[in-house]
This record gives C-alpha cells, structure tokens and sequence, in this order.
C-alpha cells in the first residue's frame, strides 16, 4: 500500500534581481533628463519671457498664457499617460517603447515652436504658438512619464534611487545648458527670427536622439510587469492617489520648491537685461550657476548617505534662499564677479532642491503598494510631472501678467517702477515659494528606517504570495 505523497519541498522565492545599471549606463538614461530638462528651460528661460515677447512681438500677459493652456491639456494627458503605461502589456514592455514611440515627434515639435509665423495679427500668432505649444508638451509627455515611472523599477533601494537621480539631475543640468544655449547659437545662424528657427532645428534633432540609447540601456523587471493590471476606473484611481496622505505632503514640497525654480527661471533673463542692464551676462552667469549645481551633486549624494532627503532638501534651500535675499541690493554698478559668486552659491542650493523629491517619490510609491497592493508608478508619475508643469505655468502667468499691468512692452525704454518691479520679484517671490516647500518637507514622515520597514514588509507580503501560488500549483498537479 502505498503511503501518502510526499510534498515536493517548497522554495521560497528568491528576493528581486539585482540588477542594476553600471555608471556610464546610468549616464546614458539621464540623458533622457536631458532632453526634457533642456526643452522645458527652453521654454521658461528663453521661449516665454524672450522669444514670444521680442521675437514673436506677443504682449506679455499673451505670452504667459501660452504654458498655461499647454497646462491645461497636461492636467489630463500626464495622468492619462501614467495609466496607459501601468497597464501597457507589450512583450517589450510596459515603460520602454514610448520612448521609440514619442522621440521624433518630440524633436519635431521642439522645432516648429520657433519658427516665425508670417501672421501680421497678434492674436493669430498667439494662436500658433499655443497650438505647437500643445502638441510638444504632448510628446513630452509621451516620452516623460514612462521614463520616470520606469526609476522606482531599475533602482530599488533607498539610497540607490538617490544615486540614480543625482545621475538624472546631472543630465538635467546640461539640459539646462543647451536651453541657455538658445539665443547664441540664434545668433551664430544670424540672429533675429530666422537665427531662432534654425537653433530650434538644430537642438530638436539634438533631443530626439538620445530616446534611443535610452531605450537600449534601459531594463524592466519581468516580476514586476507580470504583476495584475489595476481595474480601478481612471478616475477614481487618480483619486486614491491624491488621497495618500503622505503624497499630497510630497505634492506641497513639490510644487512650492518648482514654482521658486520656474519663477526665478523665467524672471533671471529680465533682471540681468532690465534691471542689471547687462543682458550679455545671463549666459555666462547661467553656465557658472550650471557648474556649481553640477559640482555640488556630488557632494549632495555623500551627505545623502548619512541623513535623511527632507533634511538635505531644507539645507540646499536655505543656502538657496540666502542669495535671493542679496539678490534684491544687487545694484547695476556691482562687480560682475560679486554676482557671479551668488549665482554659483545659489546653485549649490538649488541641486538639493531639485534632485530630492524625485528621490522622494519612489518611497512614496513603495508606501502606496503597501497600502493597496497595487504598483501605480506610471498614475504617480503622471501627477508628480503635471504639478512640475503646471507649478512653471502658473508661476510665469503670475509674474508676466504683473509686469504687463505695470507697462512692461518689448522694445520700449523700460520704466524705473518696471525695473524695480522686475528686481523685487526676482528676490522675494521665488523666496516666499522656498519657506512653503521648507515648511512642507518639515511634514513629510518617510525616513529612511521607515522607508526599510516598507520594503521588508513588501518582501514578506510577495514572499507569501509565491508560497501560496506554489503551492496551490502543486496542489493541482
């Protein structure tokens, strides 16, 4: 007679591959940044308070009201775009083939954005640049979302997802270079509206490329794509998702510490060309301030590793905040090399505000999945970059729309209330907007101990998941 069968020995399932990607891949996808980072300054540095004003001869309150729209079409496609991806099953991937999908229409776009349209009335090329405007954010958006969503997948740990993004906000500074780039190499085609549609040539081809040397450095988990597709409604997912406590926390630092960057980004180019007069020196303070975000990242990630993101967030503004305070007594006569040395300080602050709530967010999502037991990157992703735009939009709305009550036109000697307006803002608005993202980080509970409790809990949880499916497969068999 024969006894009972003895049950195969249960494995348990071994913790999630390792892999990671090498430093010079990790340089390869932050390039990714590049590109986004460089089109987006393009637009806040150079295309709204520049190029619309005194190329395309767009009133200012009408040239603030470009980004705004594309904002507007963003509030819904960026949300959208994270769904789609969560559930995209392609056997290439969830994350990945966006990024072959969006790159050329990205590059394209970016180009036709700088043309010059033979529109004689103001309102017609208003309506053309709000259009193309539309249809590039769009493809950023494409391209964007997947590529954000895909980080919390490739770097798992805590201090890894700090190391990838200070490799992402490295290339996002170079992005930064090539935006400040713009009005030279106008120049060097000649200046003027044709000098600027063939820059926008030059450079969308530039961004287009990279997407696919990203897609081939890239890898996503085959765990993590076999995991169930959320049949939570749209809507009602984006929902649970405001709903997270701990990310409407993050959501605050977020969107107050991008409209301090946006504003200030937006407001620079007019301070050093309206207040300072030396409008030749925006360039060559932006590549200082480049180099010293560049320089002081680094730095940033080694104090990373002995203290927790919120704090390391609240130091690089408070340094941050320091020079825009000084920035309200710089007078025209100043040294040049007294501003520079501020703009070089003022960089070092603003790479800890950049690079940390993206850090940030990967833990907030590990958070989410405990709490709900589903991986939404791509829903989180699709808001988190939504507020990123729409906190620039609505900054750069603001502060034209000021300046355009107060008399401000291209081409025009510029009044003293104008000039003082101009400086007052560039000082204190960005500041107002760093004290709210410094107060706001003050709440955010996510340490480091709490963040490995998440991610041993999250281990169990699976672990006992593939024990009960094994065993009910051995059951069956």
């Amino acid at each position: 007679m024969l006894g009972p069968r003895r049950a195969k020995p249960v494995s348990r399932p071994s913790p999630p591959a390792s892999r990671v990607l090498s430093p010079v891949q990790r340089a390869i996808y932050a390039s990714g940044d590049f590109t986004i980072n460089a089109a987006l300054n393009a637009l806040a540095f150079v295309f709204t308070a520049y190029f619309l004003i005194h190329v395309a001869e767009l009133r200012p309150a009408l040239a603030g009201l470009v980004p705004l729209i594309g904002r507007a079409v963003d509030a819904f496609t960026d949300p959208l775009m994270g769904r789609i991806s969560d559930r995209t099953r392609w056997q290439w991937g969830r994350r990945r083939p966006y990024f072959l999908i969006g790159a050329v229409p990205f590059g394209l776009c970016f180009a036709l954005l700088w043309v010059p349209v033979p529109f004689t009335h103001e309102l017609l090329r208003f309506a053309y640049y709000a259009f193309v405007y539309c249809l590039l954010t769009t493809a950023m958006t494409v391209l964007s979302i997947p590529y954000l969503a895909l980080q919390p997948e490739m770097a798992l740990s805590y201090d890894d997802r700090t190391s990838l993004n200070t490799y992402r906000s490295a290339g996002a500074m170079l992005g930064v270079f090539a935006a400040v780039s713009v009005r030279p190499l106008a120049e060097s085609f000649g200046g003027g509206p044709t000098g600027f549609q063939f820059a926008g040539f030059v450079l969308g081809c530039l961004f287009a490329l990279p997407w696919f040397f990203v897609y081939r450095v890239s890898f996503e988990r085959p765990e993590w794509r076999e995991q169930e597709v959320s049949t939570t409604p749209f809507f009602r997912g984006l929902v649970e998702v405001l709903a997270h406590p701990n990310f409407r926390r993050l959501l605050a630092l977020f969107l107050f510490s991008r409209m301090a960057i946006d504003v200030i980004s937006t407001l620079l180019i007019l301070y050093f060309t309206h207040w300072l007069l030396r409008s030749e020196d925006f360039e060559r303070g932006m590549v200082i301030f480049l180099v010293a975000v560049v320089s002081a990242l680094p730095v940033w990630l080694w104090v990373a590793r002995r203290t927790e993101k919120t704090q390391l967030f609240a130091y690089g503004a408070v340094l941050w905040s320091a020079v825009q305070c000084v920035l309200f007594f710089v007078q025209p006569d100043w040294s040049r090399w007294t501003l520079f040395l501020l703009m070089a300080v003022a960089g070092a602050g603003y790479a800890a505000v950049d690079v940390m709530p993206w850090s940030m967010l990967g833990d907030v999502i590990d958070e989410d999945e405990l709490r709900t037991g589903q991986r939404r990157e791509g829903v989180y992703n699709g808001v988190f970059t939504f507020v990123r735009k729409l906190a620039g939009a609505v900054g750069v709305s603001l502060v034209l729309g000021v300046l355009d009550l107060l008399g401000f036109q291209a081409n025009e000697p510029t009044s003293d209330t104008v000039r003082n307006s101009i400086r007052l803002l560039a000082a204190f608005a960005p500041l107002a907007f760093l004290a709210a993202a410094v107060i706001s980080a003050g709440r955010y509970p996510i340490t480091r101990a709490a963040h490995a409790q998440i991610v041993a809990e999250l281990w169990r949880r699976r672990a006992r998941s593939a024990t009960r499916a094994t065993s009910s497969t051995q059951s069956n068999s």
